[in-house]
């Protein structure tokens, strides 16, 4: 192995350690980065006498920005894992091609997208629950927004290189700076210069522009492990292939989330009317904020599992999956008890409105009434991602959100009078049934399979 190669061998020190060094600085980054969407929420929500309506023309465009979010994934949470398995097993020059080929990828789905998605946007919110109330401030965001898709994929997509190098305070930087400059801009478009929604996708373009020449200039620098090279860049079938196979995970977690979204505003659109879609918005918002301290967790893991796997010290990689089991399940049980607590207060944040804080307040305690068993999926499919094994996290996301929750939004307002409410409930009833299967599948097939380190019987399920 190299002398750069060498700059963040995981397989030194407590595996514990190892995966707060590098996550700790993501969890931060990744709270930061959810800012770019939840301020807008914030300041939109509380917009004077058009908060409410405002605020659900912004969830409207969620479904959107998942839409971009998973094709970063699918080319930087693709990349990330296979560079993390390649520098453990010391082929940096592989690493590199990988990390270039997704930076191409990332371009052409980055252009295809912002013209698609212009051409087709009214039929395309429609369909996703607006009303004519809801339409203007929808539009409104959404096409400023859509001008940056270039920019949010960048920043998304090539920060998973920095971090899967081991430079996480760097990464954590390249979030941190797009979302101060996020929060200060937010304010001064939306209010000082009066252009209200619009303002506020300004502000988030401007400043994901920033985040994403601060990656670039990075990876292009002499500082990285990995230096992205323009011979590099041309498209190899046998890199693409795999940057797609193992980045499908992300890119389906992210589809199968803008569909639940879809879902949820279309039906809470037709039993409670445009508040319950506002109020969804607030709870998607509080879900992001505190799913992010696992995210964060699991992108931490991820390069320290693959690069142990890599390097087949198979102990330091079942001590890896103890600890983020036991941490992403304490943390889930106390962000639910803070929900369960202070629900009041926290939809004050976003709306101030009585009718909303009325609706939002026993639908967010009711739809995070099973975040514990979250805890579940999370640990299950990040052990998944993390050595390289994306068919079995897809499945696992596709089971709780396509074959489960859609299918009980549309169904629980119509048994035992639950109505409107029953749309809340599928989200519990989905984290039960779901986390557990996934987390019981990577505990029978993959944990259990892990024996002393050096040639192991769970090498032939790589893929």
């Amino acid at each position: 192995m190299t002398a750069a190669a060498g700059k963040n061998d995981f397989t030194q020190g407590a595996v514990w350690r190892v995966i707060l060094r590098m996550a700790i600085p993501m969890m931060l980054a990744q709270t930061v980065n959810v800012l770019y969407s939840v301020v807008d929420r914030m300041y939109i929500g509380h917009m004077e006498g058009v908060g409410s309506l405002a605020l659900t023309g912004l969830g409207l465009c969620m479904p959107v920005v998942s839409l971009i979010t998973a094709f970063s994934g699918l080319c930087g949470a693709g990349g990330g894992p296979l560079c993390s398995i390649a520098r453990g097993s010391g082929d940096l020059d592989y690493a590199e091609r990988v990390e270039a080929n997704a930076l191409t990828l990332l371009l052409l789905f980055g252009g295809a997208l912002t013209v698609l998605l212009q051409v087709f946007l009214k039929p395309i919110l429609f369909a996703f629950g607006a009303s004519e109330a809801t339409w203007p401030y929808a539009a409104g965001y959404a096409r400023v927004y859509l001008c940056g898709t270039v920019f949010v994929m960048l920043s998304l997509g090539m920060n998973v290189f920095i971090n899967s190098q081991g430079f996480a305070r760097v990464g954590m930087l390249t979030v941190t700076i797009g979302a101060v400059l996020n929060i200060c801009l937010d304010p001064l478009f939306i209010f000082v210069f009066g252009m209200g929604i619009t303002g506020a996708a300004i502000a988030t373009v401007l400043s994901q522009a920033v985040s994403a020449c601060w990656a670039m200039g990075f990876l292009l620098s002499r500082r990285a492990i990995l230096t992205l090279k323009r011979r590099n860049m041309r498209l190899r079938w046998a890199i693409v292939r795999r940057i797609l196979a193992l980045g499908v995970t992300g890119f389906v977690m992210s589809i199968t989330n803008a569909i639940v979204q879809i879902s949820y505003n279309v039906t809470l659109g037709a039993w409670g009317g445009d508040l319950y879609v506002g109020a969804m918005t607030v709870i998607n918002s509080v879900r992001e904020l505190l799913f992010m301290a696992c995210s964060g967790l699991r992108d931490g893991a991820q390069p320290v599992l693959g690069f142990n796997y890599g390097a087949r010290v198979y102990s330091r990689v079942k001590a890896g999956i103890r600890f983020l089991c036991l941490f992403v399940f304490s943390y889930a049980a106390l962000a639910w008890l803070c929900v369960m607590l202070f629900a009041g207060g926290i939809v004050r944040v976003f709306n101030s409105d009585p009718e909303m804080v009325a609706v939002a307040v026993p639908a967010m305690r009711v739809f995070f009434s099973g975040f514990v068993f979250m805890a579940l999926m999370i640990a299950g499919q990040s052990v998944f991602l993390g050595l390289g094994k994306s068919r079995q996290a897809a499945t696992f996301s596709i089971l709780r959100k396509v074959v489960i929750v859609t299918p009980l939004i549309f169904l629980l307002p119509r048994i035992g009078g639950l109505g409107v409410m029953g749309v809340f409930w599928s989200e519990p009833i989905s984290d039960l049934l779901g986390g557990g299967a996934s987390f019981l599948t990577m505990y029978y097939t993959v944990y259990r399979r892990l024996g002393g380190d050096g040639p192991n019987r769970l090498e032939g399920a790589k893929e």
